[in-house]
């Protein structure tokens, strides 16, 4: 046997046609669908607010402030803001320690950071530990184009196997809100998941007494053919492609489960275990490792059995490009999320 014929022979990735591809301003693009209202910078208007009431809470950064929305806090807050510089492993080092001196900190950069760099000192110095230090991370999954250095698609499937972590990956600007002192209460570790900017006001368009709870999963929109159970801003795409599947006489229920662990078991098997629906996960995540396999299998470890798909990001490194263009290529898009629930019925 040669060394030549040894050698693995790799299939060719996706590549987006060059004639696709849209200018580089757009790999960063709006998340949101037109017509919503947006709020700016929930995250950090909503910490500064916290901190107010709560003089334990700081804010940490590896040199991403103005990316993690974390220079509003900052600019309010300069006495308790620590730029740690590009070293995450201090930071959340960092973190654990004013965390044992009875602090809370909030601690920002990139989910590939944290979920790759990082997380050897978020296991050993804080999960093992039950401290309190909220990591919240900008970019999760395919909210960029620049690539998989960027991309954190596997995050959740990594903090999910790491005990004590909480996780929590927010719809939008109300979910966001909500979240902060939520989990500032919480007397353990989280992994929080951001959308930055300008972020869209989604939840409570459809259920305007929409308030967010950890551990809880709630019903956004009732339907008998089809049950979504969704996370993050695919919450916002499940909405949106229910309207558009309702012109086609198709009903979609969406159930927007931000925390994936602990997930509400008790929710989606009372939703799922109804009968007569085909239920579908929707996550902007690998469908390895997160709210698609979290929720196969609390239904089958019950008994729970309906007819069941996943919407997620394909077990790859995925392109670069613009937003818009890799939301219809990998399955994220309203358009595409219509097509597969439709096309699964």
């Amino acid at each position: 046997m040669t060394l030549a014929s040894m050698k693995r022979k790799y299939e060719p990735r996706q590549v987006i046609p060059k004639e696709k591809r849209k200018a580089t301003s757009a790999m960063i693009a709006s998340l949101a669908a037109e017509g919503y209202d947006t709020v700016a910078a929930p995250f950090g208007h909503a910490l500064v607010d916290l901190a107010k009431k709560d003089d334990r809470i700081v804010g940490l950064t590896a040199d991403l402030g103005k990316y993690t929305d974390l220079h509003i806090f900052a600019n309010a807050m300069p006495d308790r803001f620590y730029q740690m510089g590009m070293a995450e492993q201090v930071m959340v080092s960092a973190a654990a320690g004013m965390a044992r001196e009875g602090f809370v900190p909030f601690a920002t950069t990139y989910a590939v950071f944290a979920s790759r760099r990082a997380y050897d000192f978020i296991a050993m110095a804080i999960a093992e530990e039950y401290l309190p230090v909220k990591i919240m991370c900008a970019l999760p999954g395919l909210t960029t184009g620049y690539g998989p250095s960027h991309q954190a698609t596997e995050d959740l499937a990594i903090f999910r196997g790491l005990p004590n972590m909480t996780i929590v990956d927010p719809c939008d600007a109300d979910d966001i809100t909500g979240m902060v002192p939520a989990i500032a209460a919480h007397p353990g570790p989280v992994y929080a998941r951001l959308l930055r900017g300008k972020v869209a006001k989604v939840l409570t368009r459809y259920k305007p007494d929409y308030r967010f709870e950890l551990g809880r999963a709630q019903m956004i929109r009732e339907g008998k053919d089809v049950l979504v159970i969704a996370t993050g801003f695919m919450t916002m795409r499940a909405l949106d492609a229910a309207e558009k599947l309702a012109a086609d006489g198709v009903d979609v229920a969406v159930l927007h489960s931000p925390t994936i662990k602990p997930l509400d078991t008790e929710t989606i098997l009372s939703e799922a275990g109804k009968g007569g629906r085909l239920v579908v996960t929707a996550e902007n995540h690998t469908i390895v490792g997160g709210l698609g396999e979290a929720v196969a299998r609390t239904l089958l470890t019950n008994g729970v059995a309906p007819a069941f798909r996943m919407i997620g990001l394909p077990d790859e490194f995925l392109e670069a490009g613009a937003l818009p263009t890799l939301h219809d290529m990998y399955g994220l898009s309203v358009d595409r999320v219509a097509e597969q629930i439709k096309g699964w019925l």
